[in-house]
């Protein structure tokens, strides 16, 4: 398991990709559990297997499908990563990351990133959209941030500044799309832990005082490392179960698969509106 990745190894898996493409992609996109099916709608469809690319993590989650398909959505050249590997699962933060890295290293410049939460804000539902407005990085507060070790200058400085890690303009557009289509858009903080456990309801309930409006086990770390490297990021948790705040109700990973089927579409909608504004200019 590699702590770090050196620059040639990241861009020994970005050739692995180049030479399979048949257009520079411009947007990346990550799918979290059970939202898959957004990679349905891409067309022209090119797809590359986790397991043929060096270095690249393996994801062992049901409901993460282990590719890239590479294509056209809504105008763009998409490259979308069909499923993440995690840190619960024992990869390193450098390989949770990696993905992330090499999407740079083609040329990609807006990464939208995606997942599925537990609900902590308690007017959220199961089958709501949050956009990620902020976050907290809780697993990188105590020592596992991914940009520890050596710092790859050609990605990005040593100290990137985090102020504003999610892009105000594409979440305007966001906010805009999700108005024309009648989709009620939630927005807040999302706050990422390691897992795999589920929160206890004592867990939940200081990440609640602290500010956290939505729980997950992914997106923080890709968002820094994204930023770090000056990317454009925007990123949606997809709601699949209530916050268990008082111990009375049993959270599953089969529940939150289940609410991806009411979350893709949403999710299409408003990212495919997205791209074809970015498209229009």
């Amino acid at each position: 398991m590699p702590e770090f990745f050196s620059l040639q190894e990241i861009d020994e898996a970005a050739q692995s990709i180049r030479q399979r493409l048949k257009a520079q992609p411009s947007v990346g996109l990550v799918l979290g559990s059970g939202l898959g099916g957004l990679a349905d709608q891409v067309q022209n469809a090119v797809y590359i297997e986790y397991a043929t690319i060096p270095h690249w993590p393996v994801s062992t989650v049901p409901g993460h499908a282990g590719r890239l398909v590479i294509g056209e959505l809504a105008g763009k050249i998409v490259l979308v990563q069909q499923g993440r590997a995690h840190f619960y699962e024992g990869y390193s933060m450098a390989e949770v990351t990696l993905p992330v890295r090499v999407m740079r290293r083609l040329g990609i410049e807006t990464v939208i990133l995606t997942n599925a939460a537990g609900a902590i804000h308690p007017e959220f539902e199961p089958g709501d959209v949050m956009l990620i407005t902020d976050h907290l990085s809780l697993i990188g507060m105590t020592g596992f941030n991914p940009l520890r070790g050596p710092n790859l200058e050609e990605l990005g400085p040593r100290f990137p500044d985090m102020s504003q890690v999610y892009d105000r303009e594409l979440m305007q557009l966001t906010r805009e799309e999700a108005q024309k289509a009648g989709i009620a858009l939630r927005e807040g903080v999302y706050v990422g832990l390691s897992g795999p456990s589920f929160e206890t309801p004592a867990d939940l309930r200081f990440l609640r005082l602290i500010g956290a409006d939505a729980v997950g086990m992914s997106t923080v770390p890709e968002a820094i490392v994204a930023k770090h490297s000056g990317m454009r990021v925007l990123a949606f948790s997809g709601i699949s179960n209530k916050a268990n705040l008082d111990g009375n109700t049993i959270t599953t990973h089969e529940e939150v698969l289940e609410a991806g089927k009411q979350i893709v579409p949403k999710l299409e909608t408003l990212i495919t509106r997205v791209l074809q504004r970015l498209s229009s200019r």
